[in-house]
């Protein structure tokens, strides 16, 4: 393999690994957002809950009236 061959590969494999770091950043953020979305789907799940349990009587049994 030439001198000028290697070059261009490592080049290649420079300009690889720096778009795999874009798009590593890219699925970071991604997730991030995803996490702070389940956590208020996780919150509006128990004011639901809260709220069910406000509406629904119970009996004494713990069943519902």
């Amino acid at each position: 393999m030439e001198q000028q061959e290697y070059d261009e590969i490592i080049r290649n494999l420079v300009r690889i690994a720096a778009h795999q770091d874009t798009i590593n950043e890219d699925q970071r953020a991604f997730n991030r957002q995803l996490i702070e979305i389940n956590q208020d789907i996780k919150t509006t799940l128990a004011d639901i809950k809260t709220l069910l349990a406000r509406m629904i009587p119970q009996g004494e049994n713990g069943r519902d009236a």
